[in-house]
């Protein structure tokens, strides 16, 4: 792996880094946009088309019903099921403390009404009797009444993928939840069917790709449009996101993983190298990135990489990973690795310093931060609680973490009792004036003049 020293060879390699995740494909998207259209116009036969040619082509069906889900989930390792119910119940509590409430102020002092049900504040009109505020603001906090999810299928499958996606949209209180899971070859999962009975979700459809986002985005015959798509994907399922969002509303286009690792002499170097290359094995496209202001501890990763790379079944895809967007980059103290951090705003950043919790405070930009050695970043990919759908390509820098406020939608309230209107008249009015809209003036004139 390269190290690093030097201030243009640091610059260097972060447009290296930003060039990576930014840029479209033209011949995908043209691929892609002639998916969705077909999709949109011939529904089923549009769907059922591409499975036959992209998935296994003696594709009969859409659905996957619930019989099936329960008789290849029953064949999964006992011992798997038991770690994903313990997965996914740690996944559930963190996501409950998410939960945001509905709630009114009164206008003249901005203290919360007494009463925390806003349906009980407004039945009868009772409640400018009760204090008599000038008006009551507020906003009402509803989930979006059906999600799509996209988990990916087939071999390289990802139950965790299910439970990170279905959970906060069920603690949020969404009523549908529609789940598209490729079968290629005709393979069903264990796993991932073990993770979707677990979670109870009844309908499941065997599509993936483009038309599978198409069918979720557009409707068929058979598949209800929904109003939010989340989940990860290839290229095409990507670039299929990027083009229905408007139509419906999307998590977020991930692309490739990343790691980012602030550490200094007191880490341990395996540690860290085990760390790198837990990402760097996911695609070539990859990113892991050791930041530190020891020299010796470069020197003892890198020889721990090149150690523990030989015994990889993945070493190959790790190694051009590493070797095409990876470094280990020596800087003069932790400062300079804290501003380079937040440049990069890396989808995963572990903080591995004598005194990490000191540090945190200076992070600025990064999906999920892990302090401390025993913290390594797998512990949220799976078990540990914190969603593992992160912003990755530097959008850490304005995104969040997959989470319940994702399936919530807010809606403002605004109730005037008439003293409380009288009072902000005129000022509404002066502003209609100024801006040139007459028929705003008039909602107000024609209320002070005939009442």
């Amino acid at each position: 792996m390269r190290i690093i020293r030097k201030i243009k060879d640091i610059q260097l390699f972060l447009s290296v880094l930003r060039k990576r995740a930014q840029g479209s494909n033209p011949v995908i998207e043209k691929k892609v946009s002639s998916i969705l259209n077909n999709v949109r116009k011939n529904g089923n036969t549009a769907v059922l088309k591409y499975t036959k040619r992209f998935d296994y082509p003696d594709a009969k069906t859409l659905i996957l019903k619930p019989a099936e889900i329960s008789k290849f989930a029953n064949r999964a390792d006992k011992k798997v099921v038991k770690a994903l119910e313990i997965s996914a119940k740690r996944i559930r509590k963190f996501h409950e403390v998410q939960k945001e409430g509905s709630w009114l102020v009164e206008d003249k002092n901005y203290r919360k009404f007494p009463v925390g049900n806003y349906v009980e504040i407004f039945k009868g009109g009772t409640w400018g009797k009760q204090r008599s505020p000038h008006a009551l603001l507020g906003q009402i906090i509803q989930p979006v009444e059906r999600t799509g999810v996209y988990v990916p299928g087939g071999k390289a499958s990802y139950p965790s993928t299910v439970l990170m996606n279905v959970i906060p949209a069920q603690v949020a209180g969404v009523k549908e939840i529609a789940l598209c899971v490729p079968t290629p070859k005709g393979e069903i999962n264990p796993y991932v069917m073990a993770a979707i009975k677990l979670l109870d979700i009844k309908e499941v459809y065997r599509i993936g790709g483009a038309q599978a986002i198409g069918a979720m985005a557009y409707g068929t015959e058979t598949i209800r449009k929904v109003d939010k798509i989340v989940g990860p994907g290839n290229i095409y399922v990507a670039t299929a996101k990027r083009m229905v969002f408007g139509v419906v509303d999307i998590d977020m286009i991930a692309g490739p993983s990343e790691i980012l690792i602030i550490a200094d002499d007191s880490a341990n170097p395996a540690f860290i190298a085990a760390d790198m290359l837990s990402q760097a094995e996911h695609d070539e496209l990859a990113s892991a990135i050791l930041i530190t202001n020891s020299i010796a501890l470069a020197e003892k990763v890198n020889k721990e990489l090149g150690k523990q790379l030989k015994d990889l079944k993945r070493k190959d895809i790790a190694k051009k990973s590493i070797s095409s967007y990876g470094a280990i980059i020596i800087v003069k103290d932790i400062t300079q690795a804290i501003e380079l951090s937040n440049k990069i705003a890396p989808e995963h950043l572990e903080i591995v310093t004598k005194k990490p919790a000191s540090i945190l405070p200076m992070i600025r930009n990064a999906g999920a931060i892990f302090l401390g050695p025993w913290t390594p970043e797998p512990l949220g990919d799976y078990s540990a609680g914190p969603n593992h759908t992160l912003p990755t390509g530097g959008t850490a820098r304005f995104s969040s973490p997959l989470g319940v406020y994702d399936f919530i939608k807010r809606s403002s309230i605004l109730s005037f009792m008439k003293h409380g209107f009288l009072k902000l008249a005129k000022t509404v009015e002066t502003i209609a004036d100024i801006e040139g809209l007459e028929a705003h003036g008039n909602t107000i004139r024609i209320r002070m003049e005939k009442y």
